[in-house]
């Protein structure tokens, strides 16, 4: 069990190098953030990118896009996409959501609130669905070689398909779409369907229907309860990862990535810690690194309001006045200290709570990512203990630490929030 998750990675891994733009499996290429403005917060977006994050992503709305029939309007998101582009961030565009033009008003559940309020009904009559895929090819096309990920709608399962979830409507809205990207812009990248959670039979409906001879990677959101942290995550994986072997096309050439396209842990009152918070966001990279998930989308970049009870408040990584929330320092920590680091492999240390990865760069350094599920202890690794001198190690918030020798071995303390150990010239024994 102790190298499970590393089993599920090493699988995964090869899928994620197949695939359209990818980033590889590599520290910070795939650490991304949810974002909720087009123009301007330029002081957003500069502290998004000393933070170490490399994708954002946001809804692309079909309904601010097309003002008039077959009259597309981009220039909102050519701003935000050059906005991201000058400060080294990539565009992660979710093609949302329905339009007045060409569907009529319905009463639905609002997905944040639960409560019934008019809106528009999802497409799902041949003209919306047409008129949906020639906005999304147009899209495609507008923004071709701009590295631009494109994905086809969001959370279709639960409530954000109006008036109500239905997998044969969303499938037959993705699929032509797919089809019309592809025609327009064949090197896009695609990612569908942005299932809330793991809908195991809305999944498979999907699958089934033959989504992914078009898709580069199946986008799932991870969500779990505040006593769930982010390694529970292998299991999901693991089956999702046989599901979608199940229904690839055997004439299909490059095999089909997961994605973690929206995940977090907000810190309302019924939530969690700040400090756990800042726990997460790291153990939640390292964690979908380890099972070969190439791209993993923090929710959410800012708090959306200032109620300590209210979860959509919350699950930020700055205050809405943009002060730092510890979650902020931690993530900047990870990417700084492994910035051109992949994990190699993991070590057995204590038990199975106790995660030591050892991960290494192109120019053969070599650094250990340690934290533990369980109580703060220490651990001893299998270092020479002559070779403490040599080693460097930092906390979660950027502080550096020692390293203690112990029964002439080299021991560390492990707590919740994961350090990084910077071995130096030491070889791993």
């Amino acid at each position: 069990m102790k190298n499970a998750l590393l089993l599920v990675g090493l699988f995964f891994s090869a899928v994620a190098g197949a695939a359209a733009e990818l980033p590889t499996l590599m520290l910070p290429a795939g650490v991304g953030v949810n974002i909720h403005f087009t123009r301007g917060r330029e002081r957003d977006l500069d502290m998004i990118a000393a933070a170490g994050f490399k994708f954002i992503r946001m809804d692309f709305s079909w309904n601010a896009t097309e003002p008039k029939p077959g009259i597309y309007d981009w220039s909102v998101y050519d701003e935000l996409t050059k906005n991201l582009e000058r400060r080294g961030l990539r565009a992660y565009y979710i093609l949302d959501y329905s339009h007045p033009l060409y569907e009529a008003a319905v009463v639905a559940k609002d997905p944040i609130s639960g409560q019934e309020k008019k809106g528009v009904a999802s497409p799902q009559h041949p003209e919306s669905i047409a008129a949906f895929a020639r906005w999304a090819a147009a899209a495609a096309k507008h923004f071709q070689g701009r590295h631009v990920v494109w994905e086809i709608w969001n959370e279709p399962n639960i409530s954000f398909w109006k008036p109500a979830p239905d997998v044969n409507q969303y499938t037959a809205l993705a699929l032509p779409t797919m089809k019309a990207i592809r025609a327009a812009n064949p090197q896009a990248t695609i990612f569908a369907p942005a299932a809330s959670e793991f809908p195991w039979p809305f999944l498979e409906s999907f699958f089934k229907a033959g989504a992914l001879e078009y898709l580069d990677g199946v986008s799932v959101h991870p969500y779990r309860t505040a006593k769930q942290p982010p390694e529970t995550v292998e299991k999901d994986y693991q089956k999702l990862g046989e599901l979608i072997a199940r229904y690839t096309p055997t004439t299909r050439r490059e095999p089909v990535a997961i994605i973690s396209g929206e995940w977090g842990y907000a810190t309302h009152v019924k939530g969690v810690s700040l400090e756990t918070q800042a726990c997460f966001i790291v153990r939640q990279q390292l964690a979908n690194l380890m099972c070969g998930v190439p791209i993993s989308i923090w929710y959410d970049w800012k708090n959306d309001g200032i109620d300590p009870n209210e979860k959509e408040h919350n699950f930020g990584t700055v205050s809405p006045n943009l002060t730092p929330k510890p979650a902020y320092f931690a993530i900047k920590t990870l990417t700084r200290e492994l910035a051109g680091f992949a994990i190699r492999n993991r070590l057995p240390a204590g038990g199975t709570n106790d995660f030591v990865l050892v991960l290494t760069n192109a120019v053969g350094g070599t650094k250990l990512a340690a934290w533990t599920l369980g109580a703060p202890h220490a651990i001893t690794l299998p270092l020479p203990a002559a070779a403490a001198k040599e080693i460097s190690v930092v906390d979660g918030g950027g502080q550096a630490g020692a390293i203690e020798i112990k029964d002439s071995r080299v021991a560390l303390s492990i707590s919740g929030m994961p350090r990084y150990v910077t071995l130096g010239r030491v070889k791993l024994q």
